[in-house]
């Protein structure tokens, strides 16, 4: 993990308790840390709000590897300015609150750096610990995610202190966004209307919404009939996003739902395996089950959609907001309140799921192609990255990392033994060893559970990437059609319900097609689309 140190050098427990007696507010010079520290403090003591970010000035102290880090050090990390908000809902409601900030020039520009060893960028977040005493949940989960090859938010222990008081231990990570380094997906522009380049460089998710920053799906989900689903804007927001644009990422969300919900939703060239990268959602399924995360579907649920020319598939992922994961919820839902380690994270809509998320996988395990991929994924993976040796060796990293400065966090934060927080069955452990020993034996008898019960069979699965993938949007469609292909599209031809050619289109020799359809008389058509091997796929299109 690379936000974890490569060894740890124990201290006497004597240093620890006399480190908290006397710093816990961290206004003695002599308080220090084995993590990098953190000290923000704002404009004559002025309180953080929700929105907007204020003015402050931020130092980062990171001496390397076992040396000590003291508030009275000199920034040698980061030393400037930053604009800072409280972040978060429920979150933001503890006593020790979350953040977002943004480094920023003497001008108040957003200033790209380099932090903690993470690529250079401009805007951050520190994430609270109330919520998590074990300090393990949204490392793990973004840990293993990073270990099944996909991108997460990079995070790194420390200690903060804003306006000379002490707040406890943090993560700083990376806020998720496009960027080379983070969701590496083109930059979507608001020139960006027409050909390759409006295909791609979206980022939304199932998340809480307002009126004017999402739009709502033409589908409810097969577990909640009736249930309205919303999809968020995230990056590019709302308001930085052309009509086109949105009509755009709209009609592809909208076509997937039709044909993942269409008798035909298995097929090969033309079904819903041509709208989503289905190995991404397959990690993504494994790692909300595997911590029974009760948001892992209904909120702060990314999705990301890149260009057609660099694939073009919608993607689920980066994981966030896995504290209220890996424990028994007394909430009243069978899927997340048992004590045995059973429960479906993705049947969440048959609770009461607040936002309703679409629960497309509910659809996709009926496929049996994509049941087993997640059956033999899975217990691919259980011999690596989730055996136990290779789970309890990280746990058992971040209780060492944070050996001393968990002491000083529960000095600040009194909380050991009390049900703070997410409300949780079982007892509360009186130490933060008795909280390792607790996630450990949670995450034994979850993956027990999923051992025996993993949706699909292990059986051998077809080749997913040697098939030619399609797809037709918006569909029904008005007056912009796309038609998109991992193969190049030489041959298309529209034909009336009646069989009789209404438009033909040749010698193509393209994989994204923008074609105006305004001129169509409202009805049913069919689509004959030839590819490059000589090879043709018909689809139905309805005109309206």
């Amino acid at each position: 993990m690379d936000y974890l140190a490569n060894s740890k050098r124990h201290f006497v427990i004597l240093l620890i308790i006399w480190s908290v007696f006397q710093d816990v507010n961290c206004q003695s010079v002599t308080f220090s840390s084995d993590l990098p520290v953190v000290v923000i403090t704002t404009i004559a003591g002025e309180a953080i709000k929700n929105e907007p970010k204020i003015t402050a000035d931020m130092k980062i102290i990171c001496n390397g590897e076992g040396k000590r880090n003291y508030i009275t050090d000199q920034g040698n990390v980061y030393s400037g300015k930053i604009g800072i908000e409280i972040r978060g809902r429920y979150s933001a409601s503890l006593p020790q609150k979350p953040y977002g900030f943004e480094t920023r020039d003497a001008a108040g520009n957003n200033l790209d750096v380099e932090l903690l060893g993470m690529p250079a960028e401009n805007d951050w977040v520190l994430m609270a610990n109330y919520n998590d005493k074990s300090f393990l949940r949204n490392v793990l989960a973004v840990d293993i995610f990073k270990k099944m090859g996909n991108y997460a938010p990079r995070m790194r222990f420390c200690e903060l202190v804003l306006n000379e008081e002490y707040k406890g231990i943090y993560l700083l990570g990376e806020k998720i966004k496009q960027d080379s380094g983070r969701v590496d997906i083109a930059k979507l522009k608001p020139e960006d209307n027409s050909g390759d380049d409006l295909t791609g460089g979206y980022i939304i998710k199932t998340d809480y919404y307002t009126a004017t920053d999402c739009w709502m799906s033409n589908f409810s989900p097969i577990n909640k009939p009736g249930a309205k689903v919303y999809f968020v804007y995230h990056d590019p927001q709302a308001e930085d996003l052309t009509q086109i644009q949105k009509t755009y990422i709209q009609g592809y969300i909208n076509s997937l739902e039709t044909v993942l919900y269409s008798q035909d939703y298995r097929a090969a060239v033309l079904g819903y395996k041509s709208y989503v990268d289905i190995k991404s959602f397959a990690d993504y399924f494994i790692l909300g089950e595997i911590s029974r995360n009760v948001d892992a579907y209904k909120k702060s649920r990314f999705y990301f959609k890149n260009k057609e020319s660099d694939g073009g598939l919608l993607h689920s992922g980066p994981p966030w907001d896995f504290d209220w994961a890996f424990r028994n919820l007394k909430e009243n839902c069978i899927h997340m309140n048992q004590t045995d380690g059973s429960g479906w994270a993705y049947k969440i809509n048959e609770c009461a799921a607040s936002p309703v998320p679409p629960s497309w996988e509910v659809r996709m395990v009926q496929d049996r192609e994509y049941s087993n991929l997640l059956n033999k994924r899975y217990f691919e993976l259980r011999k690596t990255i989730l055996s136990k040796t290779e789970l309890e060796r990280t746990i058992d990293s971040v209780a060492l990392l944070l050996e001393e400065a968990q002491v000083r966090h529960f000095g600040k934060w009194n909380i050991l033994g009390i049900n703070a927080g997410t409300p949780e069955y079982g007892i509360q452990p009186l130490t933060y060893s008795g909280e390792i020993e607790k996630f450990k034996s949670w995450l034994e008898l979850r993956l027990d559970w999923l051992d025996a019960n993993m949706e699909g069979f292990a059986t051998s699965i077809n080749d997913l990437e040697s098939k030619i993938r399609c797809r037709i949007f918006p569909n029904p469609a008005s007056d912009l059609l796309f038609i998109e292909s991992d193969s190049q599209i030489n041959t298309v031809t529209f034909f009336s319900s009646a069989g009789s050619i209404v438009k033909e289109l040749t010698e193509l020799h393209d994989q994204s097609i923008k074609l105006n359809i305004s001129g169509f008389n409202n009805g049913l058509y069919l689509i004959k689309i030839q590819f490059s091997n000589e090879s043709t796929e018909v689809a139905k299109l309805i005109k309206n």
